[in-house]
């Protein structure tokens, strides 16, 4: 018998790069997922129905990130790197990448600057700034 988080279908990352990790997930799907932990499932079991609403919505978005053109510059990438992270994950919980590791330093560096928001504001955040980068794309 299905969960009730059996709805969440799968967050997946920007850049399967980016994160350099395999995922496994408690739902079978078809794509590489993040997996939940079972304290993850029951924490997503009991938000209120606008928060699951917001989830849905950050997953949505996190799938429409990967439509944003080539030329979305790094800068943005790692805002929105920083703002997944915080909102899969939570507060960085890896030490700082040595000086000569400098684009995992760089993602370490957006993911600490966004290391005071909550989950739901950081979700909140990633889906205005992937609409804003899209709609910039648009009018491109």
């Amino acid at each position: 018998m299905p969960t009730q988080a059996a709805h969440i279908n799968h967050v997946t990352p920007r850049c399967s790069c980016l994160l350099k990790q395999t995922f496994v997930h408690p739902v079978p799907c078809q794509s590489s997922p993040i997996s939940l932990s079972g304290s993850q499932i029951a924490r997503i079991q009991s938000l209120p129905e606008n928060q699951e609403m917001s989830l849905q919505e950050f997953e949505e978005y996190a799938e429409k990130s990967k439509t944003l053109p080539d030329s979305t510059t790094n800068e943005n990438k790692l805002i929105l790197y920083g703002l997944y992270k915080q909102a899969t994950v939570g507060p960085v919980n890896t030490s700082r990448p040595g000086m000569f590791n400098m684009k995992d330093r760089a993602k370490w560096d957006a993911w600490k600057a966004v290391e005071g928001k909550s989950k739901e504001e950081a979700m909140n955040d990633y889906i205005t700034k992937v609409n804003q980068l899209l709609e910039e794309a648009a009018a491109a």
